[in-house]
């Protein structure tokens, strides 16, 4: 018996949870699908199995992420297309390559690996923070505060600063949710606030240098070559955003399949040396950023697939991390999987995630100390999830802490 189908489009499918029977089915039965969407969209391919993302994510001359961005979403003003291309995600080469290799100065591992003390002791003073508590919403007082945190220690912005990253980037990716959108320009207007900051720590760090991602960011490279005001400023919305939403949505949807499956909690508390592992399939199972689009710049195919050029093509991470012919049981939640050749940080290519050293390192360390600090945790409530077809997000996760 088939499966009813599924508007991939429809954030309020996601609100309920990630359709995994559908996707199982497609990639059953047609894993690279033609999905309608409501006019004036004319629709995509949704793109199911594990080898198929891969394929297209490394193909980045035939599949543009700038031609219609990389937002499942269609931009039909022009105005607006201009400034989401602007970005460096919705970048092709050779301009995405440019400000790739500028940026990377502050990501490289010797950059990120100094941060670990930092990352241990805010984990640390966390969950001294939480002794006298016996309920807390772990979205709020646990997932978020370590990214907010690290941001700011990059950025060499104050730290009473997190809770302003932490509303913009709420309002920021959140545009699908009417409890982050006070009206339709809210989340460009949380972008103009960023902007605003991002100049001012610019003109601090110009004025007195200190070693820190924004200082770096603003120094020409060894050929002279520097980002401008615009493109700084871009990085830098990108930074609040994609550095907060993916390690926090990361972090919340694995404690949640911890809860769901206690015997391997049990587990990662009896050895929180499984923590290396432990992330790496939390980071599987949640997939935190569910797709990303592409635009076919040629005739092609994908998987037997004949595809036209100008096709709109969406890649479905959360459908290719539980791939049957790639992962054994992909369906149950095993601490200790391996391989575990997940995609959760992008198939491979040249917008594979530039953060996920960081990301690897923060959740290695908190679900460490989660572990040696939190041996009992109890769901309180169903968690609340977001109203949104691209981030895979929890709200509200109220827990019990004993």
């Amino acid at each position: 018996m088939s499966v009813p189908s599924v508007r991939l489009y429809d954030p309020d499918v996601y609100q309920q949870s990630v359709p995994h029977e559908f996707f199982s089915e497609l990639r059953r039965c047609s894993p690279v699908y033609w999905q309608e969407e409501e006019p004036p969209s004319k629709g995509f391919w949704a793109v199911t199995r594990h080898a198929d993302v891969v394929a297209v994510s490394r193909d980045a001359q035939t599949f543009s992420s700038y031609v219609g961005t990389t937002s499942l979403t269609d931009f039909f003003d022009e105005e607006v297309l201009a400034k989401q291309q602007a970005m460096m995600v919705n970048m092709d080469a050779p301009e995405h390559t440019r400000q790739r290799n500028l940026v990377n100065r502050g990501f490289t591992p010797r950059m990120v690996d100094k941060l670990e003390p930092r990352i241990r002791s805010v984990c640390s003073s966390m969950m001294d923070s939480l002794e006298s508590r016996t309920e807390v919403d772990f979205v709020h007082d646990i997932a978020a505060q370590l990214p907010l945190a690290v941001i700011a220690e990059l950025m060499g912005a104050p730290q009473q600063d997190r809770e302003k990253l932490y509303d913009w980037s709420n309002r920021m990716i959140g545009f699908d949710d009417p409890e982050f959108q006070t009206t339709e320009a809210d989340g460009e207007q949380a972008a103009f606030e960023i902007f605003a900051y991002a100049n001012e720590l610019a003109e601090q760090r110009r004025s007195c240098p200190r070693d820190d991602i924004v200082t770096k960011l603003l120094q020409p490279d060894s050929e002279g070559d520097v980002l401008s005001e615009m493109e700084f400023n871009m990085f830098f919305v990108l930074l609040v955003v994609a550095g907060n939403e993916t390690t926090r949505n990361a972090a919340t949807g694995g404690m949640h399949a911890l809860l769901e499956n206690p015997d391997q909690y049990r587990k990662l508390v009896a050895d929180p040396g499984l923590a290396p592992s432990a992330v790496e399939e939390m980071l599987r199972w949640v997939s935190p950023v569910m797709d990303f689009r592409r635009t076919a710049t040629r005739d092609t195919e994908i998987g037997g697939q004949p595809i036209k050029k100008g096709d709109k093509v969406v890649i479905f991470y959360p459908s290719a991390n539980r791939d049957e012919t790639v992962f054994d049981d992909p369906h149950t939640f095993d601490l200790e999987r391996d391989p575990n050749p997940h995609i959760a940080f992008g198939g491979g290519g040249p917008h594979y995630c530039l953060g996920s050293h960081l990301a690897r390192l923060e959740l290695r360390v908190l679900f460490e100390t989660i572990a040696q600090r939190l041996p009992y945790i109890e769901l309180l409530a169903p968690p609340r999830r977001l109203r949104s077809n691209f981030i895979n997000g929890i709200k509200e996760m109220r827990v019990k802490l004993r």
